[in-house]
């Protein structure tokens, strides 16, 4: 284990090892307007939701290091308290990163990367047009971190229109993952997309009480096959499989293994606790329970 006291680092070090390893990161991609209505448009990963009642949001504008200045997007806020946070897909990382130029005060950021502004209904930056999710929004808190190289400067901004572009909404009227292909920022250069099989689903415990991994059989609980993942899903259950059921499978879909391993203990266990395992990899939490209880069953 690696380890740090991020006071005993210097700023760029801490600041690689903040960003590589809290990672991904959702991209905003903000859109603010001057007092002389100059619109900027800039990417900031320092980026969640944080609340849905009200719909809020909070990014952050870091002081730039190597001066401790401050970017363009907490200027403009200072004056208009309006945004539109636009988020990234893959159709548009390198417009996103090209935009993250320093470019002078006053420049358009629309124009350097070809994007194309939007008229907003509630607030007076633009949309970006290309974005498949936009977020109208009033900044109803400011909150500076310091004035040190690299310190937050906090926007809270609550959301008043959400648009979200035709092709990445369900048949429920909500934005879907496998639709969106939303990208995320990584340390370094890296970048992530969310798209095909980096995609997975993870079924919530909601309504239901699992027993928790400290539950399991030490057998099971002890095992040298199955991971920490797959333990936990087997703790996600609430019951233990009856033991008819356990022995229905056992004779219909086991037979051929106990056969195989009848004179080795030791390897039938391993075996079964190997099917197991593959069958969680798949999802079939049931199935898995009753191949692990078998090996007990009359």
């Amino acid at each position: 284990m690696t380890s740090y006291t991020p006071s005993e680092l210097d700023a760029r070090k801490l600041h690689q090892c903040l960003l590589g390893g809290i990672a991904p990161r959702p991209i905003a991609f903000v859109s603010t307007q001057d007092a002389q209505g100059r619109v900027n448009l800039a990417p900031f990963s320092y980026f969640n939701v944080f609340s849905a009642n009200p719909p809020l949001l909070v990014f952050s504008p870091a002081r730039r290091g190597r001066d401790g200045s401050t970017k363009h997007t907490w200027d403009n806020v200072q004056r208009v308290p309006e945004v539109v946070v636009n988020l990234v897909d893959h159709a548009m990382v390198h417009a996103c990163s090209l935009a993250s130029t320093d470019y002078a005060e006053g420049v358009d950021e629309f124009v350097k990367t070809g994007l194309t502004p939007l008229a907003s209904d509630h607030v007076a930056p633009p949309r970006v047009a290309e974005s498949p999710v936009q977020l109208e929004c009033k900044v109803v808190k400011l909150e500076s971190l310091g004035e040190q190289g690299g310190a937050g400067q906090l926007v809270f901004a609550e959301i008043v229109k959400m648009h979200f572009r035709d092709d990445v909404v369900n048949d429920a009227g909500v934005p879907d993952a496998m639709l969106l292909d939303l990208v995320g920022r990584c340390g370094g250069d890296h970048y992530v997309r969310a798209h095909g099989d980096a995609l997975f689903t993870v079924a919530k415990p909601l309504g239901v009480m699992g027993m928790g991994v400290d539950a399991l059989p030490e057998d099971v609980r002890t095992s040298r096959v199955l991971t920490g993942n797959q333990l936990a899903m087997l703790g996600g259950a609430e019951a233990l499989p009856d033991e008819t059921d356990v022995n229905e499978h056992k004779l219909l879909e086991l037979a051929d293994l106990f056969m195989e391993h009848e004179d080795d203990g030791a390897a039938l266990e391993q075996a079964l606790h190997q099917h197991a395992a593959s069958l969680l990899d798949q999802g079939m939490v049931d199935e898995a329970w009753k191949t692990l209880l078998s090996f007990n069953a009359g």
